[in-house]
């Protein structure tokens, strides 16, 4: 008669069911599918004639939600909150949870935030988050330098341009705000310089080396230090899977080398009774 499993070995089956692979692929197809109800929920012409199905949807793709953090709560136990992603989809979730109405029924704009669930589902997604979340330390080095070039470009065309043109360089405001509208190229020419370069033609040496340094050395930085942490992390991650299968070929090798040990004794054992003796030099009695 067969034990019942015990409480632990049917977690860890409970947890590998829910982390499968067609378990997972239905959760994001039901993600989607969610995201695709949620931006039908802003038609007014949707909403009058699907409305009621639309929320009949909504509340049996959340009750799914909530068996899957359920069922992973149950099988991780405490170690569901180790993972990052799983937290995120904790919170992603308690969010649509929040009642309808009163103070907090403006949290359930955020229901959209649902669809980023897809970052914790798809590997590849994933990895690009973990990539720029990686960076991030290098990108803040970045935006020190930004805002010292920002503050330096600013305080020099107050000076020059504020008397003159007060709406754009009226005052340190106004120019950071007109320098970060230069540095998205956003009407910048007929916008801003012209205007200027009518009054003080050398103007154009001031926007360009603005230009220069913010748009094409800077704001370059960036995509730089993301590539570069993305192909780190790309490495290491070839690296962990050379090291993985040295590993498992080694623990083969060493299977392989204990076999054949056993099989050589095995061997001995059978070569020593076919010549009469017990393989140790010691003769067999003859069998009548």
């Amino acid at each position: 008669m067969s034990s019942s499993p015990t409480p632990s070995s049917l977690r860890e089956r409970v947890g590998a069911w829910i982390e499968s692979t067609p378990i997972q692929n239905l959760i994001i197809a039901i993600i989607m599918f969610n995201a695709i109800t949620l931006g039908l929920e802003t038609s007014n012409f949707v909403q009058a004639r699907a409305g009621g199905l639309l929320l009949w949807v909504e509340q049996i793709v959340l009750t799914i939600f909530v068996i899957e953090i359920a069922i992973k709560l149950y099988a991780f136990r405490l170690r569901f909150f180790t993972s990052g992603w799983n937290v995120f989809d904790f919170v992603i979730v308690g969010i649509a949870l929040v009642p309808a109405s009163g103070p907090l029924a403006i949290l359930r704009a955020f229901r959209i935030l649902r669809i980023l669930r897809l970052v914790t589902k798809i590997a590849r997604l994933r990895h690009l988050v973990e990539s720029l979340i990686r960076a991030l330390p290098s990108i803040g080095w970045i935006v020190v330098l930004m805002l010292m070039v920002f503050y330096i470009f600013a305080v020099m065309g107050t000076k020059l341009f504020g008397e003159q043109f007060p709406a754009y360089f009226g005052h340190l405001g106004a120019s950071l705000y007109s320098l970060f509208q230069v540095m998205t190229l956003e009407s910048w020419s007929q916008g801003i310089s012209r205007p200027i370069m009518a009054e003080i033609p050398y103007a154009w040496i001031y926007f360009l080396t603005f230009i220069l340094i913010t748009v094409f050395t800077v704001l370059n930085l960036f995509i730089g230090i993301i590539v570069n942490t993305m192909q780190e992390k790309h490495f290491e991650e070839e690296e962990m899977r050379r090291s993985q299968m040295e590993e498992r070929a080694h623990s083969e090798r060493e299977e392989m080398l204990l076999l054949l040990r056993e099989m050589s004794v095995k061997v001995d054992r059978l070569e020593a009774q076919l010549d009469g003796t017990d393989g140790h030099g010691q003769t067999l009695p003859e069998r009548g």
